[in-house]
């Protein structure tokens, strides 16, 4: 079979082809694919503890991704943790009674931010505080628990 320059620039065509389908993929996993800033406001939640919460870490609210974590910080005076979220400025009608819990997507996927609204008339703004928040649930503090209980009911 002869070999062509047809054929090298196909080859070559395929294999670009393979590392942008790599490099996009890539992007997409590491939450990196949004390289424009939304239109957004910021709001600050205070947790116990925020697990394995990211920075860019998805918010959601009722499943659907409204915004993403801005940064995390640690409060040496509470010692809690300190989580800025980023949220669109389409959902600005949430209510100023809004919970925020630390949930993880699947057993073991990423850790995310969801929004629960709350029943109030008043809006959160620009700078607002979420007030009530559940911290993440740790898997090896929930596995001790059982595995303690489970001994304490053999005696």
């Amino acid at each position: 079979m002869q070999h062509t320059n047809t054929q090298d620039t196909l080859v070559g065509l395929f294999v670009a082809s393979g590392i942008a389908g790599l490099f996009f993929l890539a992007l997409q996993v590491s939450n990196l694919s949004s390289f424009t800033e939304h239109d957004s406001y910021t709001v600050t939640a205070r947790f116990e503890n925020s697990g394995g919460l990211k920075v860019k870490s998805p918010v959601s609210s009722a499943g659907v991704k409204i915004g993403q974590v801005s940064s995390i910080t640690f409060d040496p005076k509470t010692y809690e943790s300190v989580v800025k979220l980023s949220i669109d400025k389409q959902y600005n009608t949430l209510p100023d009674d809004t919970t925020a819990s630390v949930f993880t997507a699947g057993l073991l996927g990423e850790q995310y931010v969801n929004l629960e609204a709350g029943g109030s008339e008043e809006y959160l703004k620009d700078g607002g505080k979420i007030e009530i928040t559940q911290s993440a649930i740790i898997l090896e503090k929930a596995i001790g628990q059982f595995l303690f209980k489970s001994a304490e009911e053999k005696k």
